[in-house]
């Protein structure tokens, strides 16, 4: 996560660790950047005591602190501890608090499971594929759940086929992709699906399961022109002497994906 290099106050010589994106941040300003961009990820694994101890003892700021304090632990309306931690620096201009205020009514007029939702894709953009997953599973085993439609069902169906195919765990994300056609029938899933079975299964198997969902030709044809164009994509040579340093990062960003 990238902020603002030129700090207003102390930097922290330990850092906090915000759990959502496994990330460490050391200033007020990496906090009111996090804040601002992360509406959705803003819960109570951050709104606790250890942030209120990490602001006291490790940015010197008990004034702030003491003020965020009384909400933890209880139902806080988001302006309650946002705005507090955006006035200590004067981190938002005008525009920009006009904006803030609009978003968090509207996160405020959504049902629970439309937030939900809207917080597996705030962790689907941050790569944190395994929290993502989490969170769909709980929406798609949610039972009387109205305000989710077979529209919204079809997201998180896919999504959560994505994050799985991110993890590389294709059995899974094709399994994911397939209930995601099956909400509604609809010919941008049954793509997605065909796409994803071809990546991992012979062309003679693809061939069988186009034929055996009687795919017509139109979309027959365009899967083919977009598997073509993957195909002739050039292939990433990794420099003599990089191959070590290019497996630490797929280890890296895996570990990060997954919070272990």
């Amino acid at each position: 996560m990238s902020g603002y290099i030129l700090c207003q106050v102390r930097k922290a010589e330990k850092p906090f660790f915000i759990e959502n994106i496994s990330t460490n941040i050391y200033s007020i300003e990496e906090l009111c950047y996090y804040f601002y961009n992360n509406l959705y990820l803003i819960d109570s694994s951050l709104i606790n005591q250890k942030l209120c101890t990490w602001i006291e003892e490790e940015l010197e700021l008990p004034k702030l602190a003491a003020k965020l304090r009384p909400y933890i632990g209880r139902e806080a309306g988001l302006e309650e501890v946002l705005y507090p931690v955006f006035k200590e620096i004067n981190y938002l201009a005008y525009e920009e608090l006009r904006s803030l205020n609009a978003r968090i009514e509207t996160r405020n007029a959504e049902a629970e499971e439309i937030r939900e939702k809207r917080k597996g894709d705030a962790l689907m953009e941050n790569r944190m594929y395994v929290n993502a997953i989490r969170v769909y599973q709980k929406l798609i085993e949610k039972e009387d759940a109205a305000a989710i439609s077979d529209e919204m069902r079809e997201r998180i169906f896919h999504n959560q086929g994505c994050a799985y195919s991110y993890l590389f765990q294709m059995d899974k994300a094709l399994d994911c992709f397939w209930m995601a056609w099956q909400v509604k029938k609809s010919e941008e899933a049954l793509k997605t699906y065909l796409l994803a079975y071809r990546s991992v299964h012979t062309q003679e198997d693809f061939e069988k399961t186009e034929d055996e969902l009687k795919v017509e030709e139109p979309m027959k044809k365009e899967v083919s022109e977009i598997l073509n164009c993957f195909i002739s994509l050039p292939q990433e040579q990794i420099a003599s002497g990089e191959t070590d340093r290019f497996l630490e990062d797929i280890t890296r960003e895996y570990h990060r994906s997954t919070g272990s």
